[in-house]
C-alpha cells in the first residue's frame, strides 16, 4: 500500500472541490450495507481519506489523471443507496462524490441523456412534464443516482412492465472514462452498454447515461388486503401476468411486515397480507374486479393529489428494499435475503416453502418481466439469529428448487451477478490497468490482473464452451 501525502494530494487535484473533514470522509464511506449484520461487521470500519466533488467531465478527468498517477484508489459515489458495500472504499482513497454532475442534457422520444450523479427523481420530475417517464427506478429514487443505479441496480419500480435494466433498449448508451494517464472517454452503446452495467464502477467511472423512456400514464396506488399470504400471492401473479391491466408495480407483503408500516394504521386493517400495486386509471375496474374475484378487499386507492393529501408515502415506499427498511426503522435485529422462486404461478408451492421455513422469515415477493417472461423474488424479512442460521435458511430455500442471491457479500460476483463476468474484468484491464478502481469488490481480479484483456475475454469463452 502507497503511503499517500494526502495535504500535497488535495492540491493536486485542485481546482476540483476536495473535503477532508473526518466527520464527511465517514459519512461519505457509508452505503446500505448496515441491512446485512455481517457486511456491516466486515464494513464498518472501512473509510476514504478524501472526498472530491467534481463538477463537470473535466474535473472529473482531472481527478482520475492524478490517482492514476500517484496510485490512489477510487470509488465512484452517487446517493450511496447501495446494499451490498458498493462504495464502500476497503483500501482507503478517494470518494469521488458525482452528484454535482447532475445535468439533465437531452430528452427525446423514448429517451433521455443525463449525467451520471442525477437523482432519478429530478429526472422523473422533468421527464413527466414532457409527457414521459422512466422505463423503471429504484424506490430510492428520491436519493438515488443515474450513474449508481446503472453501476449497482438490475430491476425497479416499471421492470414488471418494461422488463430489467439490463434487457435489450432499457439502457440505450453509456459513457465512461478510463483511469490513465490521460483519462479517456469510451462510448458503449445498447448492447455493449452491459460491459459497464452491474460493475459496480470496478471498470469504467460512468459520466454519463442515456436510457429508455415510456409515455407517462396517470398511475392509481394501490393497496389490497387479503387473508393469507397464499391468497394474496396468487393474486399477485395474476396481475403481473394479466394481459388487460397495465401495472407498474405489482408486489405483496406478508401481514407481519404490514404491521411494521405505521404510516398505513387506519388506512389498512392490522392482519392483512397486501398487494401493492400501480395501476393506470383506465385499467381501474378490471383491477378492482380481479381483486374481487381473487378474495381480497381493494383498502386504498389514490393518485398523487389523494396521495399528499392523505400524508401518505408512495406506494412504491412499501415495495423492494424499501420493505426491509420500514421494518429496520423499527428493528435493526432484522435484515433479508434476494430469493429466485421457482415457479411463480404456484402459490401453493410459495405457501409450502414460507411454512418450511418457520417464524423467523417473513416473505415479500416481488414481480418483475425477464426475457418477456413473468418472474418472483422473494425479499423476506430474515430475524437474524447468527449466520450459520442464515446459511441454513439458504440451503432450505436451495433445497426447495429457489435460487439464492446472495444479499450478504460485497464481491461483485456474488449477490445478483452469481458469476464471474470477465467481459467486466476485460474491460477493466482496458480501462483501469492499474486496478484503481473500486478494489478488492472482485473476488477474481487479482487472479487475472497480469493477463491481456483479450486473454481474459478467452477465459469467458472457454468457460461458455465448458
Amino acid at each position: 500500500m502507497v503511503d499517500h501525502n494526502w495535504p500535497r494530494i488535495a492540491e493536486a487535484l485542485a481546482p476540483v472541490e476536495v473535503i477532508d473533514d473526518p466527520t464527511t470522509i465517514k459519512k461519505r464511506s457509508r452505503d446500505f450495507f448496515w441491512y446485512s449484520p455481517i457486511l456491516n461487521e466486515k464494513l464498518r470500519r472501512s473509510f476514504g481519506d478524501l472526498v472530491v466533488r467534481p463538477k463537470t467531465r473535466e474535473d472529473l478527468t482531472h481527478v482520475l489523471a492524478v490517482a492514476y498517477a500517484e496510485e490512489i484508489p477510487v470509488v465512484l459515489r452517487g446517493g450511496g443507496t447501495g446494499n451490498y458495500g458498493q462504495a464502500v472504499p476497503l483500501h482507503g482513497g478517494l470518494i469521488v462524490e458525482t452528484t454535482a454532475m447532475n445535468r439533465i442534457l437531452e430528452f427525446g422520444e423514448g429517451y433521455v441523456r443525463v449525467e451520471a450523479g442525477a437523482l432519478m427523481a429530478d429526472i422523473n420530475a422533468a421527464l413527466i412534464e414532457q409527457g414521459w417517464e422512466m422505463a423503471m427506478f429504484p424506490s430510492t429514487q428520491d436519493i438515488a443516482t443515474i450513474g449508481g443505479f446503472v453501476a449497482g441496480g438490475s430491476a425497479g419500480i416499471g421492470s414488471i412492465a418494461n422488463g430489467a435494466l439490463r434487457e435489450k433498449g432499457n439502457i440505450i448508451q453509456l459513457k465512461a472514462l478510463s483511469v490513465e494517464q490521460e483519462p479517456v472517454e469510451h462510448v458503449f452503446d445498447a448492447e455493449d452498454s452491459l460491459q459497464i452495467h452491474h460493475a459496480w464502477g470496478l471498470n469504467g467511472a460512468i459520466t454519463e447515461v442515456t436510457l429508455r423512456t415510456v409515455p407517462t400514464r396517470d398511475w392509481i396506488g394501490c393497496m389490497a388486503g387479503f387473508e393469507t399470504y397464499r391468497d394474496c400471492y396468487a393474486a399477485g401473479f395474476r396481475l403481473a401476468s394479466s394481459t388487460g391491466i397495465g401495472r407498474k408495480l405489482c408486489c405483496t407483503v406478508d401481514a407481519r411486515i404490514v404491521d411494521y408500516f405505521p404510516r398505513l394504521d387506519g388506512h389498512v386493517p392490522k392482519g392483512s397480507n397486501l398487494l401493492v400495486a400501480l395501476v393506470p386509471r383506465e385499467d381501474m375496474g378490471r383491477f378492482e374486479a380481479l381483486i374481487s374475484e381473487a378474495g381480497g378487499t381493494l383498502h386504498l386507492a389514490m393518485d398523487d393529489a389523494e396521495r399528499q393529501a392523505l400524508k401518505l408515502p408512495h406506494v412504491f415506499e412499501f415495495a423492494y428494499n424499501h420493505t426491509t427498511l420500514q421494518v429496520l426503522k423499527a428493528d435493526r435485529s432484522a435484515t433479508y435475503q434476494q430469493i429466485g422462486v421457482a415457479d411463480p404461478s404456484d402459490p401453493d408451492r410459495v405457501a409450502a416453502m414460507a411454512a418450511t421455513l418457520g417464524d423467523d422469515v417473513w416473505p415479500h415477493h416481488e414481480f418483475a418481466r425477464v426475457n418477456g417472461e413473468i418472474v418472483a423474488f422473494d425479499l423476506p424479512i430474515i430475524w437474524f439469529r447468527d449466520e450459520a442460521r442464515l446459511r441454513e435458511i439458504d440451503a432450505t430455500y436451495e433445497a426447495g428448487g429457489f435460487a439464492v442471491y446472495d444479499a450478504h457479500t460485497y464481491f461483485v460476483e456474488g449477490g445478483g451477478l452469481k458469476a464471474v463476468d470477465y467481459r467486466h474484468l476485460a474491460w477493466k484491464k482496458r480501462l483501469d490497468p492499474k486496478g484503481l478502481l473500486n478494489p478488492g469488490k472482485s473476488a477474481c481480479w487479482e487472479d487475472v490482473r497480469n493477463l491481456s484483456p483479450d486473454e481474459i475475454e478467452k477465459l469467458g469463452v472457454a468457460e461458455s464452451a465448458a
